[in-house]
């Protein structure tokens, strides 16, 4: 195994999911309606791995490529991607484009073009549970971000109209609601608090939204050539909490740093030559997971280890 794994599928969301598995995990295919097509193999110690949910897709053209939402496997010890999905959830014509891993590990929020689904986790193997959020297209169309909040009790959805919404979850209400956040919104998340919510658009600043008054968003301005396309926080109790923002430069794929404190730019490092097509941070903060876009069609995945941090806050390797 080996932290860069391509799945055969271009990638545009990927989230960790806390392990639930004790024993061997096996490895298990479904249909979106929840049905298995096929179980094999087995992968040992599943109780001191780590999870990766990857979600994308060919779309709904005859590219031959599936839509699909998959769980595979890391190895921190061996710093290693399993070469295969221990699960996967087949989503036929549906595009799989965003998704939000609740932190209770129990499911997956995804944002398919014309509707959002709830897949449940039971084990590693997903079943889509009901039509819960189909009613959210009515509100703000389709949804470009998902996120929950740390204690999984909010969820911001981020929609290709520009609208930024925060409901309580699972009742639904609204918490904040902004008809012009972005000409398109591309990204959100919250902070390990829940207080802050950092939310990106196809151009422009990053805006970071207090959702616990009605303050305007702090604007985290781009340098040079970047286009902002994906934002995180780092997790854990450090004192010296940061934002992550991937951007593509001409260079490649770069993690821009941010101070959480003061909301000022720490650095930015260059880590791939390809564009970053979507990355998370794994529950304890100690992991960075990407995905790359290539143009054949095809993306990557990777975890890399977010190295100990200096004076200047968490550094990356």
């Amino acid at each position: 195994m080996e932290n860069n794994k391509k799945y055969g599928v271009p990638l545009y969301s990927a989230g960790w999911v806390r392990n639930k598995v004790k024993g061997k995990a096996k490895i298990q295919d479904q249909d979106q309606d929840g049905d298995p097509d096929r179980s094999s193999g087995e992968l040992s110690n599943a109780e001191s791995q780590n999870y990766v949910v990857l979600a994308g897709g060919g779309g709904e053209g005859r590219s031959g490529i599936p839509n699909a939402v998959f769980i595979v496997l890391f190895d921190s010890a061996t710093n290693a991607l399993s070469n295969d999905p221990v699960a996967r959830l087949v989503t036929h014509s549906d595009l799989p484009y965003r998704m939000a891993v609740h932190p209770g590990g129990d499911g997956v929020v995804c944002s398919f073009p014309n509707r959002c689904r709830y897949a449940q986790r039971n084990s590693v193997k997903i079943m889509i549970a009901s039509s819960l959020l189909d009613f959210l297209d009515s509100y703000v169309g389709q949804q470009l971000a998902l996120a929950f909040n740390y204690e999984g009790s909010a969820l911001a959805a981020g929609g290709e109209d520009g609208k930024l919404r925060v409901f309580n979850w699972p009742g639904m209400d609204i918490i904040l609601n902004e008809a012009d956040a972005h000409k398109s919104v591309k990204d959100v998340d919250f902070s390990p608090d829940g207080k802050y919510l950092v939310s990106l658009g196809n151009s422009g600043p990053a805006k970071v939204w207090d959702v616990t008054s009605e303050k305007g968003p702090v604007s985290l301005p781009k340098e040079n050539d970047e286009v902002f396309c994906s934002c995180r926080f780092s997790k854990g109790n450090d004192m010296n909490r940061v934002l992550y923002i991937a951007a593509v430069t001409g260079r490649g794929g770069s993690i821009v740093t941010w101070d959480t404190k003061t909301w000022k730019r720490i650095g930015s490092k260059t880590v791939v030559r390809d564009t970053i097509s979507a990355f998370s941070v794994s529950p304890d903060g100690k992991l960075l997971a990407w995905a790359l876009a290539s143009v054949s069609l095809d993306s990557s995945a990777r975890v890399t280890l977010i190295e100990e941090k200096n004076k200047t806050g968490t550094r990356l390797p």
